[in-house]
């Protein structure tokens, strides 16, 4: 069957929906690959003396964004949306159409005093998504999936500016890295089938092809920051 962007498919009683684009694609591609990059240093820290900080990111189908997150050491939680477009457009039927500014994102609030905003943007470019796709990532295109970072404060822009310039640095993209900085104007929850997604769908064939590996890679490069038991949005 082509995966030519339904909205949902019903198997065995139950809605599964698919968290692909109004793009071209007839295949879906391999899971992205995870890539070592350098430990942030200097700016690219963001160090805070705060108790918790959010930041939103955008990398993608926001299920394997947030459950990659949800597995991580340090985070408070985790939370599935819309960030980049309007408030009275923020709805997967809209989102997925491509044209509401929003993009699939994951409000991600950790405690700084056991994760850093720079531990947390390392993940994201490392094993949360490809930062060099332009309004795509894997099978799902548009720009609803395109890479970026939605920062709340003057000091996460500057330490996701001072990163992403220490990454081009140490050249560990063949590509150009796409990825947006732009202030937070809204971050609106997605709807509640969208929430932990990842973990009620373990079985999933798009979770267990794109965003399983993700979780894998999260573990073997990163074991101190990996946590087995996910933080979750809601008790199940």
């Amino acid at each position: 069957m082509s995966l030519l962007k339904p909205v949902a498919v019903i198997a065995a009683s139950a809605t599964v929906l698919l968290c692909l684009s109004l793009g071209t694609a007839s295949h879906v591609d391999a899971a992205e690959a995870a890539v070592q990059v350098p430990a942030p240093t200097g700016m690219a820290v963001g160090a805070s003396g705060a108790s918790s900080e959010t930041v939103v990111l955008a990398g993608g189908c926001f299920w394997g964004v947030q459950g990659v997150f949800q597995h991580t050491r340090g985070v408070l939680g985790a939370v599935s949306g819309y960030a980049g477009g309007k408030a009275d457009n923020a709805s997967y039927s809209m989102v997925s159409l491509g044209t509401t500014g929003h993009a699939e994102s994951v409000q991600v609030r950790f405690d700084p005093r056991q994760i850093s905003l720079g531990q947390i943007l390392q993940l994201y470019f490392s094993v949360v998504h490809d930062p060099t796709q332009l309004n795509r990532q894997g099978p799902d295109e548009g720009s609803q999936y395109r890479s970026a970072i939605f920062t709340t404060d003057a000091r996460q822009q500057q330490a996701a500016e001072a990163y992403i310039a220490q990454i081009k640095a140490a050249k560990v993209f063949a590509a150009p890295i796409v990825t947006q900085i732009a202030p937070l104007q809204g971050f609106y929850a997605a709807e509640d089938y969208h929430q932990d997604y990842l973990t009620r769908h373990p079985n999933q064939p798009y979770i267990v092809y794109n965003d399983l590996p993700k979780i894998g890679h999260l573990k073997q490069m990163y074991p101190a920051l990996y946590r087995a038991d996910p933080v979750l949005v809601k008790a199940h």
